[in-house]
């Protein structure tokens, strides 16, 4: 069984999952500001870890995320546990992308991505977009406008399903986060991203 972190109320009608990016916990600063900040708006929200991160919190060793078979089967397992009906599921960066893989096999109710890695960095030709030309899961893409992992300009000129819905966040990088000069604060940016995920949860 998942070792969960929860936040937020059993009685809500979704439950969201949210999983971490490829080098951070489930308890870093950005998605504990994201689960607070939901679970105050009323959607329950799930944390979990991928095998390699378990790893590294018993051993404080870093060591690279587990090959791809093995993060699809861990997602598609939390699916299972969960129960699809009622689930959204998603996370940050490579989080958000496997959710992205398994929503449609998984039949959850729709799919929320946090700074999607639409390609490396520096390697905007190496996309990672061929299943979002198909997917069939109602979901939604929180971007900052100048992620290195997709910028908005790139972004817009990709073709994506029907399905999905990307919103930029201004002046934001991978972690939605602003520059100084912007005027804005990354609690701007951070509370537009709850906003924006909680009008959607209520949409679906």
């Amino acid at each position: 069984m998942t070792d969960f972190l929860f936040n937020g109320p059993d009685s809500s009608t979704y439950t969201l999952v949210l999983a971490h990016g490829a080098g951070a916990h489930m308890d870093s600063d950005f998605l504990e500001a994201m689960a607070a900040g939901l679970a105050d708006k009323g959607l329950r929200v799930a944390r979990f870890e991928f095998p390699y991160m378990l790893k590294r919190r018993e051993d404080g060793k870093r060591r690279p995320p587990d090959r791809a078979p093995v993060l699809i089967e861990t997602y598609l397992q939390v699916a299972a546990e969960l129960g699809p009906e009622n689930l959204i599921i998603g996370g940050k960066s490579m989080g958000g992308r496997i959710a992205s893989m398994i929503a449609d096999e998984a039949g959850v109710a729709g799919l929320v991505c946090l700074g999607y890695p639409f390609h490396p960095p520096g390697k905007p030709d190496k996309l990672r977009t061929e299943h979002l030309e198909t997917l069939q899961t109602p979901a939604l893409v929180l971007q900052g406008e100048r992620d290195p992992f997709g910028k908005r300009e790139e972004v817009e000129g990709y073709t994506l399903a029907p399905s999905i819905r990307v919103e930029y966040l201004p002046d934001g990088d991978h972690d939605l986060k602003p520059r100084k000069v912007s005027g804005l604060t990354r609690e701007d940016n951070w509370l537009a991203a709850i906003e924006a995920i909680h009008a959607f949860s209520a949409g679906l």
